[in-house]
């Protein structure tokens, strides 16, 4: 191999290297304010890793390897964030493998999802001020919170028109 050869591979190595590095950081660091924010640490490392990953996918064997973590670990992580609808599961073509993707629309479906939950939060705390009475302190507080999810549930509808509509002016669509 020519003295040039060796530098340039070198040079490459040591590029990927440093690209391995600053992705990892960027990991750590955003994972570490998802679960500041409520998110379990592992699944917020595997969404980190998959929001950073030049192809928005990875498989299970990749995100262990990545992160350095069992396969145990990326099977209970990548089960949550499907579950959360942060990311999707689909079949690598051609294998058996799991293939699992961050859409660049992700938060968007992710909130989407929360319609069908803040439902059920209403119906619950509905059910609630019925049975502690609507004049006790806890009836007014349930009431209170009843009243937050609904306005919340009444916005998220036009949030998300606005969003989409947004998006377009980005050229995202």
């Amino acid at each position: 191999m020519s003295k040039e050869a060796g530098r340039t591979q070198r040079a490459d190595e040591a590029e990927g290297a440093d690209g391995t590095v600053v992705a990892a950081r960027f990991v750590e660091r955003f994972a570490g304010q998802l679960v500041e924010a409520g998110l379990p640490r592992m699944p917020a490392r595997i969404f980190a890793a998959l929001l950073s990953s030049e192809a928005g996918a990875l498989t299970a064997a990749e995100l262990g390897e990545r992160l350095q973590v069992s396969p145990a670990a990326v099977s209970g992580a990548v089960r949550y964030l499907t579950q959360v609808h942060m990311v999707t599961r689909e079949r690598e073509p051609g294998t058996r493998r799991d293939l699992f993707r961050v859409h660049g629309n992700q938060w968007y479906e992710a909130l989407a999802s929360r319609d069908s939950v803040l439902k059920r939060w209403v119906d619950a705390l509905t059910d609630g001020i019925e049975s502690l009475g609507p004049d006790s302190e806890a009836g007014r507080r349930l009431g209170e919170t009843l009243a937050f999810f609904e306005f919340v549930q009444t916005e998220l509808g036009g949030l998300m028109e606005r969003w989409r509509a947004h998006r377009k002016t980005l050229g995202l669509d």
